[in-house]
């Protein structure tokens, strides 16, 4: 599936709630069913700078594509690196080095975000890219 048949699937989840109490809910529940990152990766240098809480993220490239893990110790942290890696989790290097994100904007999660949490996304979104990037430059 593409990314923005990914983030089109996200938007309409996130339409189904009127209220970002329920919008944060899910979140939650999306962290919970996050793909756990290795307790053995949970070093210093997957932790994303930038995050309010503690964010680690692990990357491994298997066929080509790249499959992202992640654990948080904040539930709502959790839950935005578990739509991350559902967008971009198991595409290629340069599917995601071209994904805009903009569902990020759509179901307006960067608006109801703390700056702090905001900063977070941000730096998750970048560290993300970073990966898609070394992955990319090792394949030439």
């Amino acid at each position: 599936m593409s990314v923005i048949d990914i983030e089109n699937q996200i938007i309409e989840e996130f339409c189904l709630f009127d209220d970002w109490m329920d919008k944060y809910n899910y979140l939650i529940e999306m962290g919970r069913n996050c793909p756990m990152i290795d307790d053995r990766n949970k070093i210093e240098s997957n932790l994303i700078n930038g995050c309010q809480s503690k964010v680690w993220l692990s990357a491994e490239v298997i066929d080509g594509k790249i499959i992202f893990k992640a654990d948080s110790d904040a539930v709502i942290t959790k839950g935005i690196a578990s739509l991350l890696i559902r967008v971009l989790s198991g595409q290629t290097p340069d599917d995601i080095l071209d994904a805009k994100l903009d569902f990020v904007d759509e179901i307006g999660l960067k608006e109801h975000l703390s700056p702090t949490r905001s900063n977070g996304l941000v730096s998750m979104i970048k560290q993300m890219k970073l990966y898609a990037l070394a992955f990319k430059s090792k394949q030439k």
